[in-house]
């Protein structure tokens, strides 16, 4: 089986954004210009987050949808303040091949039945964000992390498949940003139960931590967004009509670039490649 790398663009209004632990956003560009440079670079897939639609309950990315869609024939999962069928049907319209689930989900799981329904699984993914109590239980939280659930992940994890979800994001929201590696105890406890495509997400910092998570934690596909679009980043340039939102001043304080440690999408499959990871390598 190949295993995918997956791209995540967190997306605040028009800008592509990033931050740690999903907080401090700073934007970094339009997400179709990265989006068009991961594809042209042997990305598998593509994820875009609104990450402020559950907040506004909102989702407004039909444009940007539309506009990658033109360029990339790649799967596109689309997520972020889809809270009903309609709302589905209609990312699904504008060019989204899957659907992402996670606030809606928990506040009314039955949308997950009643879409995979409508839709068939293989287009309904559940995102669980995930917070290491001090306990050492793991709870789902929403609106991007913010909102305290008491839902513990595995049960919840479970329950979404059973619903009909067809693959589930895992997102470490203490690890997200960090480039320390995935929480391998999180994703270990959700993949040694489900029987669906488990998708690791927070922590890549290197090659290592993806095979890692791949090997030990048994992880289908894993996203990646940091140590990826710092590397796009370099070099790029804002174009005119660059909308001034969240703090655009990085970009220019930086040069437009990034002195962070970053990778290639070649270079993250060459090295899963060599310890014995499959994946899909166009050899150039």
């Amino acid at each position: 089986m190949n295993h995918r790398i997956i791209a995540r663009l967190d997306i605040k209004g028009p800008n592509l954004v990033k931050g740690i632990h999903l907080e401090g956003l700073r934007v970094l560009g339009k997400p179709e210009d990265f989006a068009k440079y991961y594809y042209e670079n042997d990305i598998d897939e593509l994820m875009y987050m609104d990450v402020v639609a559950s907040l506004y309950e909102r989702n407004s990315l039909s444009e940007v949808i539309s506009k990658t869609a033109r360029e990339i024939f790649i799967p596109l999962t689309v997520g972020g303040g889809l809270r009903s069928v309609e709302d589905i049907r209609r990312v699904l319209r504008a060019g989204a091949d899957k659907v992402s689930l996670n606030t809606a989900a928990i506040r009314n799981p039955d949308i997950i039945r009643e879409a995979s329904r409508e839709f068939g699984s293989s287009t309904i993914v559940v995102a669980i964000e995930a917070i290491k109590e001090q306990n050492g239980e793991y709870l789902a939280y929403i609106d991007n992390g913010r909102e305290y659930t008491g839902i513990e992940v595995c049960k919840w994890a479970k329950q979404a498949e059973e619903l009909g979800a067809g693959e589930l994001v895992i997102t470490s929201v203490d690890a997200e940003g960090t480039r320390q590696g995935f929480e391998l105890d999180l994703i270990k406890s959700v993949t040694k139960n489900a029987t669906i495509p488990v998708i690791a997400h927070g922590g890549a910092g290197k090659p290592e931590h993806i095979a890692e998570v791949i090997k030990k934690g048994r992880a289908d596909a894993v996203a990646i967004a940091s140590v990826l679009h710092y590397e796009c980043i370099k070099g790029m340039q804002l174009s005119d009509d660059y909308k001034d939102e969240g703090n655009t001043e990085f970009l220019v304080i930086n040069n437009r670039g990034s002195k962070k440690e970053t990778m290639t999408i070649d270079e993250i499959k060459r090295s899963l490649i060599r310890d014995g990871v499959m994946c899909r390598h166009r050899v150039s």
